[in-house]
């Protein structure tokens, strides 16, 4: 049954922990979601910044493959500027035949700390992602053989000898971080998926207009040819649910400051600071401004139908897991979504009540 909800594994994890345990983590996560129905895995790539450890996504994509039956896994994303298209489409396709037809490629410019590590600035980012998106998507799902020269890769007469397991081609996904319309442009004109993050990461100067966001992707779409198609829109925020909301906000608190003023603050070397909210309130003044859920199965159900409002509407609820407290706690807050928040949103949840309605009002 469609739940409409995924994870959002960056993954982030709080430095101290046993590398090799914070890996298996996160292949045991997914293998729990898979059993409580949710849709979606995403997996991220990083390589600085020492919070996220995992910076071979295909390899734990196929992991989970082998752990998992019904769940999606998607790469969330390959940075194509720092790997060849021809490298990228070959993964991408062997991934499609471990998961039968359970991938989904999702692509983006990367972050600044790896591109700089790798020798690369901000503008050779962008720019390498709109070179290499359309060679990716044709060597991916299409069928004329590519040569390409550019100054940093190249092509000659270049075709996967491996055919795709999905007959109709894999889902190609672009991920928008920030407020930039370059993302969305690109989903736009090469017909993709999109995935958003509701607001911009700390230290950023400017909130997110997630429904502007959609509509620089449509007007692309419509200039070349394309469909957008909200229901394959992903919309991406942390999000923890406890049974009541006061215990929501003391299971992630701590967490959460450590998460903006070591993560954001100390390693990425951001200034957090939110002009006009007192110290010890930033984790309301982000909910506050709709890039973060925390409260009740009532609480998180009102809030992802506000955010379903004020963006039009989009398919599938990405939640991002950032690691803001004990295991236990995210592997409740992950059964409490899938048990009484999900069903209520699908109306998975209706048509049991519906029963009982007609035979009490019948009995009447």
């Amino acid at each position: 049954m469609y739940s409409r909800i995924g994870v959002f594994l960056s993954p982030v994890n709080e430095p101290g922990q046993d590398p090799h345990l914070v890996i298996q983590r996160q292949l045991d996560l997914v293998e729990n979601v898979d059993r409580l129905n949710f849709d979606e895995a995403w997996f991220g790539e990083h390589h600085t910044l020492g919070w996220g450890l995992v910076g071979a996504p295909e390899t734990m994509i196929a992991a989970a493959s082998q752990r998992t039956r019904q769940i999606k896994l998607a790469h969330g994303v390959v940075p194509l500027p720092w790997h060849h298209p021809f490298h990228v489409a070959s993964r991408a396709v062997h991934l499609d035949h471990l998961t039968r037809g359970r991938y989904i490629l999702g692509v983006g410019p990367g972050i600044f700390p790896d591109a700089r590590m790798l020798g690369l600035d901000a503008a050779e980012q962008r720019s390498r992602l709109a070179e290499a998106l359309p060679t990716v998507i044709e060597l991916v799902n299409g069928d004329e053989r590519l040569t390409e020269k550019t100054d940093w890769y190249g092509l000659r007469d270049a075709k996967l000898q491996l055919p795709r397991f999905t007959p109709g081609g894999l889902e190609v996904a672009v991920a928008s971080g920030g407020t930039s319309p370059t993302s969305p442009l690109l989903a736009g004109r090469h017909g993709t998926s999109l995935v958003s993050f509701a607001l911009a990461q700390p230290g950023a100067a400017n909130t997110i207009d997630l429904a502007r966001q959609w509509s620089y992707a449509e007007e692309a779409a419509e200039e070349h040819g394309h469909t957008m198609v909200r229901d394959n829109w992903r919309v991406a925020l942390p999000l923890h649910v406890a049974e009541t909301r006061e215990q929501a906000f003391a299971d992630v608190r701590e967490g959460f400051d450590r998460w903006l003023f070591e993560f954001f603050g100390r390693a990425a070397g951001r200034d957090v600071t939110t002009p006009g909210v007192p110290a010890g309130q930033e984790l309301e003044a982000r909910i506050e401004a709709g890039g973060a859920i925390v409260g009740s199965p009532d609480d998180v159900v009102e809030a992802i139908r506000h955010l379903q409002a004020r963006t039009g509407g989009f398919g599938n609820l990405l939640v991002y897991v950032p690691d803001w407290c004990s295991l236990e706690k995210t592997d409740r807050s992950l059964e409490l979504l899938a048990r009484y928040v999900a069903p209520r949103l699908t109306g998975a949840a209706a048509r049991p009540q519906e029963s009982i309605d007609h035979l009490v009002a019948s009995r009447g």
